[in-house]
């Protein structure tokens, strides 16, 4: 066994808590402001700019933007990245965990975003970067136990979203990528931005679906980390339904979780002909994984390891945001590489 490929437990908020997406409306009102923010922008109108107030609810959480948020934080890297693709560079003043390579178009603007951790950075860290608004991709980045509940940066006089993937228990679709994009837009104030981004994306997403449409459907096992047992992708997730667009099917799409552990003896039960490894920081490197795999006896006979079929996909790229669509060309290529010769 390979010492660094023990379950990555650093991301005990994908096991614990992760479940998909109860869908956030958008809700257009007049009704009262939000309150002063601390950090706001100091040339506010006394009039509502075009399309404000508007009232968003998300996970619950009924906020009211008198005008767009213009000092940002964003706790994960993918929405940062969406805010950079909707073209909001101007409005980041601080993001924090970096997990994968970033799009090669956008990383010159990420990096010119000051990083306040390596992780999840502490309440008092955020505050330090004066934002009216903190984006967070994970549950974890609000975690009351560690002092970054969404009530404190209320309290603090700060708006919070969180990425709709950690709102409830229902299963995640691309429809859900595209609502937060759109719901993105419309807290920013760039409605007609997040439309044709949203549209540029279900294009990429048709093309790689037509290529391989009619063609035999692959089995996949997605490999996220693990020795004893495997942590993998259950059929709540995202990366199912990318699987699916892409010409294939998730052996485990019957685990009804977003991820969870499943033994080895299902995975050589189960014959997939491709595993799709997820790559990220602090669970060992792609190079170890696909070691691991190859090395194990019980694993021999697997079609997917006899036949040495990989996939790679960053962990961001399977997650509500702008990388799902280019993930599902990705495993499009994986699966059926003589469709796209």
């Amino acid at each position: 066994m390979f010492p660094l490929l023990t379950p990555a437990r650093t991301r005990g908020f994908l096991r614990a808590t992760a479940a998909a997406v109860t869908l956030s409306s958008v809700l257009l009102t007049t009704g009262c402001g939000a309150s002063d923010r601390a950090g706001g922008d100091a040339e506010a109108a006394t009039a509502a700019p075009a399309g404000f107030p508007v009232t968003i609810d998300n996970c619950g959480m009924k906020t009211t933007y008198d005008k767009p948020p213009s000092r940002v934080v964003t706790i994960h890297q993918h929405p940062a990245e969406l805010l950079l693709a909707l073209g909001l560079k101007d409005r980041l003043v601080g993001t924090a965990f970096p997990d994968s390579a970033v799009l090669p178009e956008l990383r010159k603007d990420y990096e010119a975003i000051p990083e306040l951790a390596e992780r999840e950075p502490s309440f008092e860290r955020i505050l330090d970067a004066e934002p009216d608004f903190v984006y967070g991709g994970y549950g974890s980045a609000f975690a009351e136990n560690e002092g970054r509940s969404r009530k404190a940066f209320a309290d603090a006089g700060i708006d919070t979203y969180l990425n709709r993937e950690y709102c409830g228990e229902k299963r995640v679709t691309m429809k859900d990528t595209y609502d937060e994009i759109r719901t993105i837009g419309t807290v920013f104030g760039v409605p007609d931005r997040a439309d044709e981004l949203v549209a540029d994306l279900e294009v990429r997403v048709g093309k790689a679906a037509a290529a391989v449409e009619g063609e035999p459907e692959v089995s996949v096992f997605v490999y996220d980390s693990g020795d004893k047992s495997a942590f993998t992708a259950g059929g709540k997730s995202l990366g199912t339904e990318l699987i699916r667009l892409a010409g294939g099917e998730n052996v485990f799409a019957d685990l009804d979780d977003v991820f969870g552990d499943v033994s080895w003896e299902q995975v050589v039960e189960r014959k997939p002909e491709v595993i799709a490894i997820y790559d990220y920081a602090g669970a060992g490197s792609v190079k170890e994984k696909k070691e691991f795999l190859l090395s194990q006896p019980a694993l021999a006979d697997v079609p997917a390891v006899r036949n040495k079929r990989f996939v790679v996909l960053p962990l961001t790229a399977t997650l509500v945001g702008i990388r799902s669509a280019y993930a599902v060309e990705d495993l499009a290529r994986g699966l059926h590489p003589e469709s796209f010769r």
